[in-house]
């Protein structure tokens, strides 16, 4: 227990008649906490009781310091050392101590002891890593706490102290011990993954200082590399893809698509298939997903394939005179070429997915074919038709042959879109369009490349290869005639060039009492010189009259 004493003693000197003195006394002194510290006091030839003070508190008499473990009186009593050992100096021991000799009516000067704290180990928040996203900056906060005097706190990196951090103190209960605070910040472009960045706090208790030391570790969403082996393949073959991805945290699955379709049976970093050419439109992709998200590459595959349609042409029909326009479009890899070219010709009409007839007439009609090449891969083609609007169009031998006294006939074969509305035969003063009159049937058969009329006579009659035959068709945009004769067959054809084509009026009035050929009946002569569309005529031979 300390006791206040309060003697009136004078250091140094001797009481009257003494000659007691110190010949050691305390001194200041700066200690560590933790470290032991002797005060010296010395009165040779002194028998008296000495007694030392802190801060004014007796701490025991002579030798007798049973109250405080960590003090002893140490020293040669015979020799009047009455030295103070501290043991294991605290933080109450940061005081003024004083040795007093009662009987001498002396005591020393007052000696401060200054007791020294280290800080406890510092503490960098978070540590012993740190985690942060990719992007974000970064702010490290130590502690370094319990310090006499306050403890300065740097930050090192690479051996390099890092300036611009903020430093705070704060003093304890206590009024002796302080708190040290201090916070860095750091750019996302002046940190790295794996960095380690120490906390030093030191003191004059610790000149060299504690550590703490962090590890930075900076997290982000996958890195991903999609890779094709091999890239450049034929339609058909086995492709792999691989799916490598650096991660921070690690990986947790992938997730395949292709064409934004899941491929669900595949979970792994690689995926195998046998390409087509829909993986040259439709790319497979690779979802990498880690704790802080997901990141999706995908990857179109080079296949080369064949020409595809794309877009099919449709057959047209059109009216002469208009434009037709085909479109064809093809896919190919590597980049194919269009060719349009009518059936039977050789020549290129286009190289454009786009052909453009202008103002069609009836011979455009017929089969176009888009044909599409991809070099060293393939081959494709689409037919299609045009189909002209027009008047009927009649091809038929100008002579045909018939044997005297057998059943003849004569053909008229007539190319007419629309189909012809009427068909009809005229000699003489006759005309027929459908079934038997007298010796003369007519007959309609209609097939793939046109209509077929066929004028049969039955038990032919010499009259009958002097006979001039017409056949005349009829649709909405206008009518044909072809002019066709008899043959006796197995006999050169004798065609007296001055039979002429004899219009009368009379045959006029018979063809309109019977309505069966209109004022617009356009008629040809044997030389093909077509004669005027209003004029009506009939056709005879001069032995006819």
């Amino acid at each position: 227990m300390e006791m206040l004493v309060d003697f009136d003693i004078q250091p140094h000197f001797s009481a009257p008649g003494s000659s007691a003195v110190f010949t050691q006394q305390p001194t200041d002194l700066v200690v560590v906490s933790g470290q032991p510290v002797t005060l010296p006091c010395s009165i040779p030839g002194y028998h008296g009781m000495v007694l030392w003070l802190r801060d004014g508190m007796a701490l025991g008499v002579n030798r007798d310091l049973s109250g405080y473990p960590r003090y002893d009186i140490v020293g040669d009593h015979s020799k009047g050392e009455y030295h103070l050992l501290i043991q294991r100096t605290e933080m109450q021991d940061d005081a003024s101590f004083e040795c007093q000799a009662i009987q001498a009516a002396i005591r020393t000067r007052p000696a401060r002891l200054t007791v020294l704290v280290p800080p406890d180990d510092p503490v960098i928040v978070g540590a012993p890593v740190v985690s942060l996203r990719a992007g974000d900056p970064l702010n490290l906060t130590c502690h370094a706490d319990n310090a006499k005097p306050a403890a300065s706190i740097i930050w090192i990196r690479n051996g390099q102290v890092l300036n611009g951090a903020i430093y705070s103190k704060t003093l304890l209960r206590d009024g002796r011990r302080e708190s040290t605070v201090s916070t860095l910040y750091l750019s996302a472009s002046n940190i790295e993954t794996g960095q380690r960045i120490t906390c030093r706090a030191s003191n004059k208790a610790v000149p060299n200082g504690k550590d703490a030391t962090v590890t930075i570790d900076i997290q982000h969403l996958p890195l991903v590399n999609l890779s094709v082996e091999p890239q450049h393949i034929l339609e058909g073959n086995l492709v792999k893809f691989h799916c490598s991805a650096k991660a921070n945290p690690p990986v947790i699955h992938y997730r395949w698509a292709k064409g934004g379709n899941i491929i669900r049976e595949v979970s792994g970093d690689t995926y195998e298939a046998i390409v087509d050419h829909s993986f040259f439109t439709e790319p497979v992709s690779c979802d990498v997903t880690n704790a802080l998200g997901n990141t999706n590459i995908s990857r179109n595959v080079d296949v080369y394939f064949g020409p595809r349609m794309a877009a099919e042409p449709q057959s047209l029909q059109v009216d002469q005179g208009s434009d037709a326009i085909f479109n064809c479009a093809w896919t190919g890899n590597p980049s194919l070429t269009i060719v349009w070219m009518k059936r039977g010709s050789g020549v290129v009409l286009s190289n454009e997915k786009i052909l453009t007839l202008k103002a069609v007439r009836q011979e455009d009609a017929g089969k176009y074919v888009c044909r599409a090449v991809v070099p060293q891969v393939g081959v494709g083609e689409k037919e299609v038709s045009l189909t002209v609007n027009g008047p009927p169009t009649i091809s038929s031998t100008q002579t045909q042959q018939a044997l005297y006294g057998e059943k003849g006939q004569i053909k008229c074969f007539i190319r007419s879109t629309p189909p012809p509305d009427r068909i009809a035969w005229s000699w003489k003063e006759t005309v027929l369009e459908s079934g038997t009159s007298g010796r003369y049937t007519v007959e309609t058969v209609s097939t793939e490349e046109g209509v077929i009329s066929t004028l049969t006579m039955s038990n032919i009659v010499p009259a009958d290869f002097q006979t001039i035959y017409n056949c005349t068709a009829w649709n909405s945009f206008g009518s044909d005639t072809e002019i066709i004769r008899l043959k006796e067959q197995g006999t050169q054809t004798a065609f007296d060039p001055t039979t002429v084509f004899i219009a009368v009026q009379l045959f006029n009035q018979t063809l309109t009492s019977h309505g069966h050929l209109p004022s617009s009946l356009r008629q040809r002569s044997l030389t093909n010189q077509p004669l005027q569309p209003t004029d009506r005529f009939t056709f005879f031979s001069h032995n006819s009259f």
